[in-house]
């Protein structure tokens, strides 16, 4: 990010001109899919909602990865703090989101000064953080992982069913860009990793004078006895010649 956003202002934009959101959806399509990686990527997606959703003072993609919460292009520090928040407690909406027998997809907090009682704990250190309201939109759920676009305001009742509807359409496109992405981005971290390891194995070939089925033996061995990733023993071979620490 080159910057957190100045969003000190409040917006008090509570309805949507619905042909100009389209036009202006058009050209976020068109931008995500000038993007080449995946940061640049999720910083548009989070742009984009404080652009258009009414009432979006912040926007962030939380990803919880077995378990834990990870803050992804982040227009301003309180969604940080938020998604940290979340993370501490084990409470929040995008917990509730990893939950596959509740099935849900949109969730909102639309006042974050009256009491909750589904999240007890959150709510109220959340306020200390100065969110008034909030929504948030699943955007993928895989094995252990899931991807949620979470939106902000700093006043309480915000968030209008015109925000709700612009959120979700844009949630929807965003869903579809951040997959491609991470598809991608996965894809040339696998390639990365292949190069890695026979980059390794020709060192190990060269320097103990062994074949290519006993240089992978060497790694993947060495992989297993300390528990560590074969691309982590690749790249330490990589780096100092030898298997070993």
């Amino acid at each position: 990010m080159s910057g957190w956003q100045d969003l000190t202002a409040p917006r008090r934009r509570r309805t949507v001109n619905w042909r100009d959101f389209a036009q202006q959806m058009a050209s976020m399509a068109r931008n995500l899919l000038a993007e080449t990686g995946l940061e640049p990527t999720l910083e548009e997606i989070t742009e984009s909602a404080v652009r258009l959703v009414p009432g979006c003072d912040a926007a962030g993609i939380l990803v919880l990865q077995n378990g834990r919460a990870r803050s992804l292009a982040p227009t301003d520090p309180m969604v940080v703090d938020s998604d940290r928040l979340q993370d501490r407690l084990r409470e929040g909406p995008c917990f509730d989101l990893a939950r596959p027998e509740l099935d849900e997809r949109v969730f909102r907090i639309p006042d974050f000064t009256a009491p909750s009682e589904r999240w007890p704990a959150y709510v109220p250190r959340a306020r200390d953080l100065g969110l008034g309201s909030m929504m948030g939109f699943l955007l993928y759920t895989r094995e252990e992982e899931l991807g949620a676009l979470d939106m902000y305001s700093r006043e309480p009742g915000t968030f209008s069913e015109d925000s709700e509807t612009a959120g979700w359409l844009l949630a929807s496109h965003a869903a579809v860009a951040f997959s491609t992405a991470l598809n991608d981005a996965q894809l040339q971290e696998a390639m990365a990793t292949r190069h890695m390891i026979g980059e390794a194995m020709g060192i190990l070939m060269g320097r103990h004078h062994v074949t290519e089925e006993q240089a992978f033996e060497l790694l993947r061995t060495r992989s297993q006895r300390t528990n560590t990733k074969l691309r982590d023993v690749a790249r330490r071979v990589c780096e100092t010649g030898s298997p070993e620490p």
